[in-house]
């Protein structure tokens, strides 16, 4: 009997990192999909020559994509990064701890990227080596050939002789606000990125101060004991170089001095550990000056993108209210013309009957 042997997919490269998507609405805001920092995985099937990217949260999977020569991970703050998968429609962001994080993330996600591409271009040479030996132009090639069609726009001009300027001016206006807009939601994203990553930081440094300060008694105990365990060696050493011992004693002498000198490294080893624990501290409280900063930055933000927006608001109001006035104007105009053609068909009845009674 043989074992039946099956290749599975292997991950190649593990990280851990807090997982966002992109509102599917709005397709500017970023939508957490985990509460927690998670692991996110690259994962090659050898079977099928494909590379994948999958990130599980609880029961379910957060990220499954897989990886093609088209998508691009491109970094948009230090520890923060994007990519879209078109087949899933969604852009995925992800937020590390670290700049060294994202940059082995990027770096390997290139590094896949290539070996995707080259998997993809030998199974096309496979491909057109199975086939006959004919020579085709690929149809990509033929559409790069032809010449772009000729658009030839025929219409009268005297209908363009007003208000394009001012349209133009709008529009141009509307865009550029709309830019500002775009970019002020891109620094609200990065920076609710980095509060999410200051907010991890800083309760992994609240939990390690709790622990540290429940040490830090059981430490002062064992200091005490210690302390008190050095003076009662240090009496015995005293009284037996008092009574000037023999041998034995002197032996016993050198045993409680070891004994002592071990004592007052471990004081040493325990004062460095809590000045240790008071320098996490003082970082602790420079973490949390930190994250306010960022809260004030982001409300700055979103003020400033509600100012934009109710320009936007009122931009689009002066448009309508343009087109509506051009409007009236045409109707005004068209009325005038309409009237104008009925005079001339009454003087034109006029010149005939006039040339009538000339004959006459």
């Amino acid at each position: 009997m043989f074992p039946h042997h099956r290749e599975r997919e292997q991950p190649i490269f593990s990280t851990r990192a807090h997982v966002f998507q992109i509102d599917p609405t709005t397709k500017r805001n970023w939508i957490p999909a985990s509460k927690h920092a998670v692991t996110v995985s690259f994962f090659y099937d050898a079977n099928r020559n494909v590379y994948r990217i999958i990130s599980v949260g609880g029961t379910k999977a957060i990220i499954n994509c897989t990886i093609t020569p088209s998508m691009t991970f491109t970094k948009t703050s230090q520890k923060f990064g994007q990519w879209a998968d078109s087949r899933a429609n969604t852009v995925y962001g992800l937020g590390f701890a670290t700049e060294q994080q994202l940059h082995q993330f990027s770096e390997k996600f290139k590094e896949v990227k290539d070996a995707a591409r080259l998997a993809r271009e030998k199974s096309q040479d496979k491909e057109l080596a199975n086939t006959a030996l004919t020579i085709a132009v690929p149809q990509d090639l033929s559409d790069e050939i032809q010449s772009p069609p000729m658009m030839c726009v025929n219409g009268p001009e005297d209908k363009l002789f007003r208000s394009q300027s001012a349209d133009i001016t709008l529009t141009s206006e509307k865009e550029r606000i709309r830019k500002m807009l775009s970019e002020g939601s891109i620094c609200e994203i990065n920076l609710e990125a980095e509060i999410f990553t200051l907010q991890d930081s800083n309760s992994k440094l609240v939990a390690a101060l709790h622990e540290a300060n429940a040490n830090v008694e059981q430490w002062k105990k064992q200091l005490a004991a210690y302390q008190e365990e050095t003076d009662r060696l240090r009496d015995q050493v005293a009284e037996l170089e008092a009574h000037g011992g023999q041998g034995p004693s002197d032996l016993l002498k050198d045993e409680l001095t070891q004994s002592l000198e071990e004592l007052e490294a471990l004081l040493k080893a325990k004062d460095e550990e809590i000045h240790i624990l008071q320098s996490k501290k003082a970082d602790y409280h420079e973490l949390e000056h930190e994250r306010d900063s960022a809260i004030h930055r982001l409300r700055e933000v979103e003020m400033r993108n509600s100012e934009l927006e109710r320009r936007i608001q009122k931009t689009e109001q002066n448009l309508n209210n343009s087109l509506e006035e051009r409007d009236h104007v045409d109707a005004e105009i068209q009325r005038a013309v309409e009237i104008l053609d009925t005079k001339i068909f009454d003087l034109n009845d006029v010149r005939q009957s006039l040339v009538k009674l000339i004959d006459k």
